[in-house]
């Protein structure tokens, strides 16, 4: 038996792209976007009460990785990168169904539109439901989950000091926390966990149209090099 679902909406994200994108929500509070809802649910009588709520879930689309045949043991991150483990002990993109969840904080709300924070969507991500975080059964005392009982340590982001006054500017011109942003997403340490860079290789990614460049003077810390608006 099979079935067919549609979007209600698209997010439009600071990440345009995956790379460097925190792999849990929350991890990067200043990482923004925008539900874009679409007919009929962009009514406001489909929003009502929603005024009343901090955070939702969102139930999303892995849309740039969706696969064909279905994985039944993934390598998460989290376990370096070499350690496989069933899929549904993971939140490993690598979904059976494509299928990904998460909580974001709900800024404010405008017709047909939600406006979040603490987001790990990639820009164009389709929404596929919204629910209500409801605190009393959402957060549960006492729960585990010994693959990852606490948050990764950050890794130290540094800076040169071109850079970050090229950060600074293009945050004022965007009017977004742009060095927030890339201090957040960067102290998740977004190369592959097996991966041990040379200091001269550089890595990079896009954050809203803005291109940044960093690489690893040591294997436990990050230099922004350049924060640069990108070639339209």
């Amino acid at each position: 038996m099979s079935y067919s679902v549609s979007p209600i909406g698209f997010v439009h994200s600071c990440f345009k792209e995956k790379f460097a994108i925190p792999r849990q929500p929350q991890l990067a509070p200043a990482a923004r976007g925008v539900l874009e809802l679409v007919p009929p649910f962009d009514q406001s009588h489909a929003l009502d009460g929603l005024e009343q709520v901090s955070h939702v879930w969102l139930l999303f689309l892995f849309h740039q990785a969706l696969e064909a045949e279905p994985r039944l043991r993934v390598r998460p991150p989290r376990l370096g990168g070499n350690r496989m483990v069933g899929v549904f002990a993971t939140r490993a993109t690598h979904r059976p169904n494509g299928i990904g969840q998460s909580v974001v904080r709900l800024e404010r709300i405008e017709p047909g539109r939600l406006h979040l924070s603490g987001i790990d969507l990639l820009d164009g991500t389709p929404v596929l439901d919204i629910k209500p975080y409801v605190p009393y059964a959402d957060a549960i005392a006492g729960a585990r989950n010994d693959l990852a009982n606490a948050a990764p340590a950050p890794i130290d982001v540094h800076w040169t000091k071109a850079s970050l006054e090229q950060a600074s500017s293009e945050a004022l011109r965007l009017g977004e926390p742009l060095v927030e942003l890339i201090e957040q997403c960067l102290a998740q340490d977004p190369r592959p966990a097996y991966q041990l860079p040379a200091p001269e290789r550089r890595y990079g990614t896009r954050l809203w149209d803005v291109e940044v460049r960093w690489h690893y003077p040591d294997p436990q810390s990050i230099t922004v090099l350049e924060v640069l608006r990108a070639a339209s």
